[in-house]
């Protein structure tokens, strides 16, 4: 198994390291990626040094795997280029999610949709991931018609100049900012680029990627991104109307017994999920499970993940083993 992971000195990249080696993913060789200026560098793996090399040595290398997190124009540049060499590309980016003829996977739900012929393969919005993983279960039983979302995303989201710019301000430095205003005791309803219709990018993959993920466009999904100073964690308010009634129970016991989700929900104890709890952890957190009293079957719910890991890097890693473990690569 030859890997190459495109984007290795990036905060994903570290993640994605951290993740493959907790995993054991079985490596031959390790190709670590990244941008010209990047080249050079000694990056740490296992306890071996590995030189960072750039995007043409990587290709001519020939990896059977290659696993992106560098940014879309990148993605659009160069994962075709991989792909023409026989290499099997899942990228992190938003640059082919919702290209017709790529999939789009949560292993846990559709990994099964994969080929030897999928050359890339994409990775949702981290905000899709943990909201899908919720959502799948119930929605095969009671089959949804419409969702409201609200998230509340960290600004390891953004990036590390996100992160500089909140802790610079917590400690009252003047300095780069990675927002339009300050993030540290604030709140920005705006992740991403605003679009024609008044939503902003990551709002519009929230309302398109669980249809195509469900392969089903018969529920619809609306959304407010909103951007807190939290450190690392995205969190999501979810409200689902369902054709069919359900009883909480039942859905307490669909959640729990769904692979990667860990249901924490209990008032009495104030047991919910939060960032804090989540942070280092693959699991999607779901509590604050309780009937919306407004309209008939509908429910709230509280989903808490680690963006870096369930919402890019582990989920990235979980397609590479399943590509591994059925012969597609």
């Amino acid at each position: 198994m030859k890997l190459a992971l495109v984007g290795a000195t990036g905060m994903v990249g570290e993640v994605m390291l951290r993740v493959l080696s907790e995993r054991n993913f079985l490596i031959d060789e390790l190709l670590l990626v990244a941008s010209e200026r990047s080249v050079g560098k000694e990056i740490s793996f296992k306890g071996k040094n590995y030189k960072v090399i750039g995007l043409k040595e990587a290709v001519a290398a020939k990896p059977n795997i290659a696993i992106f997190s560098a940014g879309g124009s990148t993605s659009l540049e160069w994962a075709p280029k991989f792909a023409e060499v026989g290499t099997t590309v899942i990228d992190n980016s938003s640059a082919w999610r919702m290209e017709a003829d790529k999939k789009l996977i949560v292993p846990e739900i559709n990994a099964n949709l994969l080929t030897k012929d999928d050359k890339i393969i994409a990775n949702p919005n981290c905000s899709t991931i943990q909201l899908v993983m919720a959502l799948a279960p119930l929605h095969k039983k009671y089959k949804m018609k419409r969702v409201v979302v609200s998230t509340y995303q960290s600004v390891s989201g953004t990036g590390i100049k996100a992160v500089q710019q909140m802790e610079n301000e917590m400690a009252g430095i003047k300095g780069e900012m990675a927002y339009p205003y300050p993030i540290h005791k604030n709140a920005l309803p705006h992740c991403d680029t605003f679009e024609e219709n008044g939503y902003t990018k990551e709002e519009m993959k929230l309302a398109r990627e669980p249809q195509k993920i469900l392969d089903d466009r018969t529920f619809s999904i609306t959304a407010t991104a909103v951007r807190i100073p939290t450190a690392g964690g995205h969190s999501e308010s979810v409200n689902v109307q369902f054709e069919n009634d359900f009883d909480l129970g039942d859905v307490r016991r669909i959640l729990h017994e769904t692979p990667g989700i860990t249901v924490q929900d209990n008032p009495d104890t104030n047991t919910y999920p939060m960032p804090i709890y989540a942070h280092d952890k693959d699991e999607v957190f779901v509590g604050r499970i309780r009937r919306d009293e407004t309209q008939p079957n509908t429910l709230n719910m509280w989903i808490v993940s680690d963006n870096l890991r369930k919402g890019a890097a582990t989920n990235a890693i979980q397609i590479a083993e399943y590509l591994v473990n059925n012969n597609l690569v």
